[in-house]
């Protein structure tokens, strides 16, 4: 329950934001699956461990684990 109510307390931010009520400063970047704040991949939208389940299971396209 804390983590839906922390999602839609930063969806409440983000709309703040786009009224001019807030400063973008005070955003927090959150995983679009699970809303975990912390190891964010801004280029995927998603935290490092939804990142490599969704990679492992091959559903994000051109994204290969490395090995050397």
């Amino acid at each position: 329950m804390a983590k839906k109510a922390m999602i839609q307390k930063e969806l409440k931010r983000e709309k703040l934001v786009e009224a001019g009520k807030l400063s973008k400063v005070r955003l927090h970047n959150r995983c679009s699956i699970c809303g975990r704040p912390h190891g964010f991949h801004r280029d995927f939208g998603i935290c490092r461990i939804c990142l490599r389940q969704m990679a492992h299971k091959g559903l994000l396209p051109g994204v290969t684990k490395s090995s050397w």
